[in-house]
């Protein structure tokens, strides 16, 4: 459905126990679409085309690459070597876009539990997926990511966890059933990387998460992003592995792999790589990293 709603202010509810909502004027037609999920999109003046999923901020068209690129190129670069790489969500296309900007990857499986996403992205927002819809390295499942990876049997160098926030058809993608399953998926050295949130806005819940990421994997530690429509702070990332070794590649060795790979991002680089990985002293505290406890 769409409607006419020139200079309407679609409004998300950031936290409503916190008393936290931000805005966008639409600048012309709203369109929504109900499926799993319900989606509105609209363009704005400041940050483009805007998709909202479940009433939150899902992407805008001029700032989505901070994300995306964050979520794909933090692991696939530390690791060196991925080969077979899974998303869950990401039924925009964006994290498959750059995920197939490595030529070293040769399949890609996208599973994303609404068709209505995939379907809306590739007709309104066909620059955020750039093609990778159509490109031969990547499959498509339509089916809920925490059933799919309960039941594969397929093995990857990298899992990418594009969920929304845990409510509703995503809360099934957080907890350590899901990470568990996601472990026993990857490949001798593989990496799983998470969209883990606002630590400032959910501090009790991301310390939760934190712990249940550390039942699960031996080496975990997360990793910062701003991306200027999602409000409240960083958006932290988790980086999840059985080897910690990806944790200390130099940026002179991500420098080399990302020449290796033959492209250039807008956001990610070594050193963005490296520097992503200090954290504040109060989301280090929140993760249980020693390092901040005495302070």
């Amino acid at each position: 459905m769409t409607d006419e709603a020139d200079g309407r202010w679609i409004v998300e509810t950031v936290t409503e126990a916190q008393g936290f909502r931000t805005a966008l004027a639409a600048s012309g037609p709203v369109t929504t679409v109900e499926g799993v999920h319900d989606l509105v999109l609209f363009d704005n003046a400041a940050f483009g085309r805007v998709m909202v999923l479940d009433g939150a901020i899902q992407l805008t068209t001029a700032d989505e690459f901070i994300y995306h690129e964050a979520m794909a190129h933090v692991g696939l670069l530390a690791h060196g070597d991925v080969r077979r790489v899974l998303i869950i969500g990401g039924g925009d296309g964006g994290i498959a876009r750059e995920v197939l900007r490595h030529p070293c990857v040769e399949a890609v499986t996208l599973v994303e539990i609404d068709r209505a996403v995939i379907d809306l992205a590739a007709a309104h927002l066909p620059q955020v997926s750039a093609g990778a819809f159509d490109d031969p390295r990547l499959a498509i499942v339509i089916e809920d990511g925490a059933r799919f990876v309960s039941r594969t049997e397929a093995r990857f160098d990298a899992v990418i966890v594009d969920s929304p926030d845990p409510i509703g058809p995503g809360a099934a993608l957080f907890g350590r059933d899901f990470y568990q399953c996601c472990s026993g998926l990857l490949a001798d050295g593989g990496v799983m990387i998470t969209q883990s949130g606002m630590p400032f806005l959910n501090q009790d819940w991301f310390a939760r998460h934190a712990s249940d990421l550390a039942a699960v994997f031996p080496a975990r530690r997360f990793f910062l992003t701003t991306v200027p429509t999602y409000t409240g702070g960083p958006m932290a990332h988790g980086f999840a592995t059985h080897d910690p070794a990806v944790f200390s590649v130099s940026e002179e060795a991500l420098a080399a792999r990302l020449a290796a790979a033959g492209f250039a991002p807008f956001y990610w680089t070594p050193e963005v790589h490296r520097a992503a990985f200090a954290l504040p002293g109060y989301i280090a505290r929140l993760v249980g990293d020693g390092r901040a406890a005495a302070a």
